[in-house]
């Protein structure tokens, strides 16, 4: 199972409970060593009664939709605090030191949490805290200059990711190896091209793939159209990859790392949303 999702794509994650080792049981071509000083399973001391041992079970449930409901709404609904009160009680000459840092520190976030084996569940509130400000502080930098932008953003975003859902369950979409290759091959040289974009913009090389209101740009916005198109392809890949974890019986703390994943995908249709309705109100 892959996703494009550089979340959900550790080989490690999403793997069925049965298929992990249990603890009292020696992992397969490693046979559990004698522990001297206590008896071994069918073993005794002399004196004491037999008392048959029992097999060990590890006390946790796997993944099911209603966790990966409750967590994406507890990392959404944190992020969209965090987002409307950077929003609300933001300075403005604090405006660029915060898109610039909380960028950076949400992208390092990123990057630690989906490398990690182990989700933890305190490091995606944290990566949605500091999303949170960068989203607060990228929005404020829009709403001032087109006035109701960020609202229709908004409802934007929500809309896209319902009609996608709809349409993944009510037209049963197969994912298939191909798609999955195109879509993360795509998604990779898209970053590639915009990290690009983001270093010439640093020594003063304008390549006209992103504007903040300079005016109509085609080219701005056929780069964001192609970004919102591999956002929604990736929202796929998540539902995908989300319904497959739960059907395999994956570990229930695996909701956490499905929550974060959906998160990251929704801040980036967001933006690309919130780009192309910015060219348009431009023009």
């Amino acid at each position: 199972m892959h996703s494009t999702n550089p979340v959900l794509s550790r080989p490690d994650a999403f793997t069925s409970q049965q298929q992990q080792p249990q603890p009292g049981y020696p992992q397969q071509g490693y046979p559990q060593q004698p522990q001297y000083g206590y008896p071994q399973p069918g073993q005794q001391y002399p004196g004491q009664p037999y008392a048959p041992q029992q097999p060990v079970q590890a006390a946790r449930g796997v993944m099911t939709i209603d966790d990966v409901i409750t967590k994406t709404a507890i990392t959404l609904g944190g992020l969209i605090v965090t987002a409307a009160l950077t929003f609300m009680f933001l300075p403005i000459e604090l405006l660029y030191p915060s898109l610039i840092i909380s960028g950076l520190v949400g992208f390092v976030t990123v990057l630690f949490v989906s490398f990690r084996r182990l989700v933890n569940p305190a490091m995606v509130l944290l990566y949605a805290a500091i999303e949170g400000i960068f989203i607060g502080a990228f929005s404020l930098l829009f709403e001032t200059m087109f006035p109701g932008i960020v609202v229709q953003a908004v409802l934007g975003t929500f809309a896209a990711a319902g009609v996608t859902l709809a349409a993944y369950k009510a037209f049963r979409i197969k994912v298939t190896n191909r798609f999955r290759k195109v879509v993360l091959i795509s998604t990779m040289a898209f970053a590639g091209v915009m990290l690009l974009n983001f270093v010439m913009a640093l020594f003063g090389v304008d390549m006209g793939l992103r504007t903040v209101g300079g005016g109509f740009n085609m080219l701005a916005l056929i780069a964001s159209a192609i970004g919102v198109v591999l956002a929604v392809f990736n929202l796929i890949m998540d539902f995908d990859y989300i319904e497959q974890g739960i059907a395999v019986q994956a570990p229930a703390s695996e909701s956490w790392r499905a929550a974060f994943g959906l998160t990251v995908t929704m801040v980036w249709l967001y933006t690309e949303l919130l780009r192309i309705l910015s060219y348009f109100r431009s023009n």
